[in-house]
C-alpha cells in the first residue's frame, strides 16, 4: 500500500514540473505537427546564467522555411534534474519547419 502511494506521489510530482515554451514564427505549431529537429540543451544549477541558441533556420534550410521553436523540460529531463539534485538540469529543443 505504501509502495503504491509513494510511486502515484513521485509520477505526479514528476509530471506537475514539465515546463513548456512555444515560438510560432509563421502559423500554428500544433501537436500533431513533427520535429524536423529535437535535441537535448545541458544545463547546470537549473540554468542561471546559462543560454543555448538554436539555428533554426539551418535546420529548416532558410529563415523563411521555419515554422516555430519549442523548448521543453520533458518527463525525462524532469526526473534526471531529480535524480541529481536540480545540479544536471536538462531541456528539449525542438525546431518545426513548414510544410
Amino acid at each position: 500500500m505504501f509502495k503504491s502511494v509513494l510511486s502515484t506521489l513521485l509520477i505526479s510530482v514528476a509530471l506537475v514540473g514539465c515546463a513548456n515554451q512555444r515560438f510560432n514564427v509563421a502559423g500554428e505549431v500544433t501537436d500533431t505537427t513533427a520535429a524536423k529537429s529535437e535535441d537535448s540543451q545541458s544545463f547546470f544549477v537549473n540554468g542561471i546564467g546559462q543560454k543555448q541558441t538554436i539555428d533554426a533556420a539551418k535546420a529548416c534550410g532558410g529563415a523563411a522555411k521555419v515554422g516555430g521553436v519549442a523548448v521543453e523540460q520533458a518527463p525525462m529531463d524532469v526526473l534526471l534534474g531529480m535524480v541529481t539534485l536540480g545540479i544536471y538540469t536538462p531541456r528539449t529543443a525542438r525546431v518545426y519547419c513548414k510544410a
